[in-house]
């Protein structure tokens, strides 16, 4: 089969690319504002979907109304339209995806094709699985710590109170008939400060957001490096050479898309790296795949690779011809 067999009649001028151009980014556009449309027509339930796992951690934490504030009258529409922008690129996402492939396809080989097209389809789901590993598992964590960690005094307070007993003629001082010779607890007692959590809308559905779209995306790098290993852009060898550097770099991005806490930073460190793994293996087995599809047309043999690096040999062969001259420096080298 030739090439021009193999690759579809894609000599169109260039005016009729930059068409054809314009009416794909017209329909994805148009398909996210319908997905945007959509979801803000169902923004009050995303709103409450979203915000469930702070209401959890605040009924577990001993409140039974959960209230969230908003202190600008324009707050919470725009917290409304936030969340349609999300929403509405995760539903016009696979149209959006078909019209580049659409776009792209008649340039690339049937091969390409066939490497190309499960990426499109994985990314999505890669996507919603990183979210939703995000909403029902990282981001009540990250609540019940911050919550749990306001609440902490009080707890120990409490504790410390049951456990330490007045001593002896504190029922003599004012106020102390009978009572504890300790602070008030927070919120018990009129002297003092009540210190009551008012949680604002906006703040708290851009921790979620984040979490959500930052697990979203670190669940596309088997997606990006496999999909770099079939271009020949990263090799197995070459992944297992960078662990360490892969792992500052993972440490670093925690660091910088979670809240400042441990448990979700480590959290998402062990997620990135155990898919760092996996992709180490899937680039391999793109790479298996090379060698026999090259063994079969004969281009190598049996026992060779396209990915062996013939520099490993050179060096070996210079090693070898340098000790070889150390131990024999009277004798002339070989030609």
């Amino acid at each position: 089969m030739s090439t021009q067999d193999d690759i579809e009649d894609s000599a169109a001028p260039l005016l009729e690319h930059l068409t054809e151009l314009r009416s794909r980014l017209i329909y994805s556009v148009m398909a996210f504002l319908v997905g945007m449309i959509i979801c803000f027509s169902f923004g009050g339930m995303l709103l409450d979907f979203l915000l469930g796992p702070i209401e959890k951690t605040m009924r577990n934490l001993g409140n039974p109304n959960p209230v969230m504030q908003y202190t600008a009258p324009q707050e919470y529409f725009f917290t409304l339209i936030r969340i349609s922008v999300v929403g509405g690129l995760t539903i016009s996402f696979p149209i959006i995806a078909y019209q580049l492939w659409r776009f792209v396809a008649p340039g690339l080989y049937r091969n390409e094709k066939n490497a190309f097209l499960p990426f499109i389809v994985a990314s999505p789901i890669l996507f919603l699985i990183g979210a939703a590993f995000a909403h029902y598992i990282v981001v009540p964590l990250a609540m019940a710590f911050f919550l749990g960690f306001a609440d902490l005094p009080s707890f120990v307070s409490a504790i410390m109170a049951g456990a330490i007993q007045p001593p002896p003629g504190s029922d003599l001082l004012p106020g102390g008939a009978g009572g504890l010779a300790l602070p008030p607890l927070a919120g018990a007692s009129e002297s003092g400060v009540s210190i009551v959590f008012n949680g604002k809308v906006n703040e708290t559905l851009d921790i979620t957001l984040k979490m959500i779209v930052a697990f979203g995306v670190c669940f596309q790098l088997p997606v990006l490096l496999t999909l770099m290993g079939s271009a020949g852009l990263a090799s197995s060898r070459g992944l297992r050479g960078t662990r360490k550097y892969a792992v500052v770099g993972i440490l670093v991005v925690a660091a910088l898309v979670t809240p400042p806490d441990v448990t979700t930073q480590l959290i998402l460190f062990v997620v990135v790296y155990g898919l760092y793994e996996i992709s180490i293996h899937l680039v391999a087995a793109v790479e298996r795949k090379k060698d026999r599809v090259a063994r079969a047309e004969g281009v190598i043999g049996e026992d060779e690779s396209l990915f062996d690096i013939p520099e490993d040999d050179d060096d070996i062969d210079v090693s070898e011809g340098e000790a070889a001259a150390d131990a024999h420096p009277d004798e002339d080298p070989k030609p």
